[in-house]
C-alpha cells in the first residue's frame, strides 16, 4: 500500500498545479457573494484582476496550502479505496468481481479518509487565499497562529459535517462510475 499512497500523492502534485488557480477564483468569488460586495464580475475578470495587481503570484497565492492539503489526502484517498476493495473481496473472488454497493462502500470512505485529512489544511487555504495582500507575511504559519488564537483548534474543522455528508455519496458515485467506465473499455478495446 505504500506505494498507492505515494501515487495518490503524487497525483495530487499534478491536479494541484491545474486545480491552485481554480481554487483562489473561487475562494475569492465565494467571500464576494457573502459580503454583497461586487469587485470581479466572474471568474475570468477575477482571473484578469489578479494578474494585473499580482501578475502570476497572484493567480497561485495559495499553492503551497493546496500541496499541503491535496498531497497527502490524494494518498489516502487512492491508498484507502483500494485497501478497502481488497478486505471487502470475498475469499477466492477476484477485486474486479466487487458487488456495486461494496464499490460504493469503499468508494464513499475513501472520500470520508481523503476529507478527515484535507480539512485543517483547506480551512487554513481558504482563509490565506482571502485574505487582503500582506496580512500573512509568513503564509501558513501566521494563518495557523491567528486561527488557534483567535478561534481555538476546533477551527481547523471548520465545515467538517458538510464535507464529510458530501464526501461519502461523491466519492461513492465517482468510484463507482471509474469502475463501471474500466468495465466497459475492457470489453471494448481488451488490452488497450
Amino acid at each position: 500500500y505504500p506505494q498507492l499512497f505515494a501515487a495518490g500523492m503524487l497525483s495530487g502534485v499534478f491536479t494541484t498545479v491545474i486545480m491552485a488557480p481554480g481554487e483562489r477564483i473561487k475562494c475569492l468569488l465565494q467571500i464576494q457573494a457573502a459580503t454583497g460586495e461586487t469587485k470581479y464580475s466572474g471568474s475570468l475578470d477575477c482571473a484578469k484582476q489578479l494578474y494585473r495587481e499580482a501578475g502570476i503570484r497572484g493567480v497561485y497565492k495559495g499553492t503551497v496550502l493546496t500541496l499541503m492539503r491535496d498531497v497527502p489526502a490524494s494518498g489516502m484517498y487512492f491508498m484507502t479505496y483500494e485497501w478497502l476493495k481488497n478486505v471487502l473481496t470475498p475469499e477466492g473472488r477476484s477485486v474486479s468481481d466487487l458487488s456495486v454497493p461494496r464499490i460504493l462502500f469503499a468508494g464513499g470512505l475513501a472520500g470520508i479518509f481523503n476529507w478527515a485529512v484535507a480539512i485543517p489544511p483547506d480551512v487554513l487555504k481558504s482563509r490565506f487565499q482571502t485574505a487582503p495582500a500582506g496580512k500573512y507575511p509568513n503564509g501558513f504559519r501566521d494563518v495557523l497562529r491567528e486561527l488557534i488564537k483567535e478561534e481555538g483548534i476546533a477551527s481547523l474543522y471548520k465545515g467538517f459535517t458538510a464535507v464529510m455528508i458530501r464526501a461519502f455519496p461523491a466519492n461513492a458515485a465517482c468510484f463507482l462510475g471509474f469502475e463501471v467506465a474500466m468495465k466497459f473499455l475492457n470489453w471494448i478495446a481488451p488490452g488497450l
